[in-house]
């Protein structure tokens, strides 16, 4: 039968729900932080492994590809693991790697360790996401949203202010230690607290689309992270790389089209809530992910700050989400998304408009409030979108949806580095007539004032291109549910069991 709830009681999340979600929250933001947290250190871990920065720079590359590959086998496996023993089993991997990053001896090591790591983090984020969907059921996935959200927005940013304090004050060994403790808590309260879920052993492991799928993903990334190295779409490694890894994901589109049970269901996307959501999902990580690199830069090459002090000026942008994202999930599960998602997209694009501005001498006061309003709109637009992708699907279909959904999530922001990191460089090229790799190592805050004013104009360009895609992001966004979930589930018959 229909859920009966009295009004006002599925504003509340059984204590149950909230612990899970405390246990996902733990386990996503060490593997998000994770993605920042080491940029701030790869100078120095260059300098004590004597090796170059195209080298040490693998450290995080190897940690993203990971995290890439690993992401499509995890629908698979919650089927048949189950979701408890899988999410455990992740936990540990990554504790392990942390540990082994802490200790490595080698340039090598570390990559390897890294990879390790990643394994182990890349599963975290979409399996975390799948106890909460089966924990809380659809009704309420605005709410849970807003939960396990915090660590996808706040991760990003606290990461390079974690990682500048530790480099600042200890060794850099423990920006790795210190997930240790953390993973340890988070692996004894999920043993104690998270509920398991059905097995079902009939389900295959899609080997041929794994083979294409994966390494189309890993290849992709690696060849985005090359642009930024080399400067330019136009060099070979880079086309190559793409071309390459675009061939194998269209493969593997082509073929999932057509099999019984793919690693990744991309019949998924005949939903057209999934589809809309996918793509504003994908517009968002790209403007997350691609501003969260200009912004340390301008703050450090054209205002002359320290990595730590930069870090610690993308505060504000924590705190605008945070404040809303609560309230944006339990608005949006009660008004339908609609009425959430394109205010928070028109309040972001405001918000990165005063970016397009900046010059060397912008207020900082003025920089931090139209980080806030960015932060605001973040947290309006983003974690509602990834609740209105499950709307309309069956239960045993959310693994899979959360599988795609964190795929086009690390692909956007992939894509945004690369993109914007292209038009940096080539601004600053085009204004400075040097190559923008070689502008960007050079202490540039030290430079004539004239060379500084014109480095702030080549950031402020690149911000053009982050307040285009928000802009861009408006569309789909009006094409969102406009009903609450509740009449959507009552108009189709009783609302599926939570697991």
């Amino acid at each position: 039968m229909p859920p009966t709830a009295e009004p006002g009681v599925d504003d509340r999340l059984e204590p149950e729900v909230v612990r899970a979600g405390i246990v996902v929250v733990l386990g996503s933001i060490m593997a998000i932080l994770d993605t920042t947290i080491v940029a701030v250190a790869l100078d120095t871990l260059a300098k004590d492994f004597h090796v170059s920065i195209s080298t040490i720079s693998w450290v995080t590359t190897g940690y993203l590809l990971a995290l890439a590959v690993v992401i499509p086998v995890t629908g698979w496996a919650i089927h048949r693991i189950g979701a408890k023993p899988l999410y455990i089993t992740s936990l540990v991997l990554f504790i392990i790697g942390s540990a082994a990053c802490g200790l490595a001896w080698s340039a090598t090591s570390l990559i390897v360790f890294r990879v390790l790591q990643g394994i182990g983090g890349g599963m975290l984020m979409p399996i975390g996401q799948t106890i909460m969907a089966r924990a809380a059921g659809v009704q309420r996935m605005g709410r849970v949203m807003g939960i396990i959200g915090v660590p996808t927005l706040l991760g990003p940013i606290l990461g390079p202010v974690i990682g500048g304090a530790i480099v600042t004050g200890t060794s850099w060994r423990w920006i790795f230690f210190v997930n240790v403790p953390i993973g340890l808590v988070a692996l004894v309260l999920s043993i104690r607290f998270l509920s398991d879920t059905a097995r079902d052993a009939l389900h295959r492991f899609d080997l041929p689309g794994f083979l294409m799928l994966s390494p189309g993903l890993a290849i992709v990334v690696y060849g985005l992270s090359e642009v930024g190295n080399r400067g330019t779409f136009a060099d070979s490694t880079v086309l190559w790389c793409l071309g390459v890894g675009l061939l194998l994901i269209v493969g593997f589109v082509l073929r999932s089209l057509r099999a019984p049970e793919p690693l990744m269901e991309m019949r998924l996307f005949k939903n057209r809530n999934f589809t809309v959501s996918s793509i504003c999902i994908f517009l968002t990580g790209v403007t997350l992910y691609g501003t969260m690199f200009l912004l340390p830069l301008y703050y450090q090459i054209v205002r002359g700050q320290s990595p730590w002090m930069a870090g610690l000026m993308m505060a504000p942008q924590g705190i605008g989400a945070a404040i809303v994202m609560r309230p944006a999930g339990m608005w949006a599960d009660r008004r339908g998304t609609r009425s959430v998602v394109p205010v928070g997209m028109v309040v972001l694009a405001l918000g990165t408009f005063a970016y397009t501005q900046v010059s060397a001498t912008t207020s900082y006061w003025s920089l931090a409030v139209a980080l806030f309003v960015r932060g605001i709109g973040l947290g309006l637009g983003m974690m509602p979108v990834f609740a209105a992708a499950y709307r309309g699907l069956a239960h045993v279909e959310i693994p899979r949806a959360t599988t795609a959904t964190n795929i086009i999530r690390q692909v956007g922001g992939s894509l945004g580095v690369a993109v914007f990191a292209v038009v940096l460089q080539t601004q600053i090229t085009r204004r400075l007539h040097i190559p923008g790799s070689q502008a960007l190592g050079r202490g540039i805050a030290h430079l004539p004032a004239t060379i500084v004013s014109k480095l702030a104009e080549a950031f402020a360009t690149s911000f053009w291109w982050s307040f285009g895609v928000c802009v861009l992001a408006v569309i789909p966004a009006l094409l969102l549910p406009s009903t609450p979930p509740e009449a959507t589930a009552g108009a189709r018959g009783p609302a599926p069991q939570r697991a």
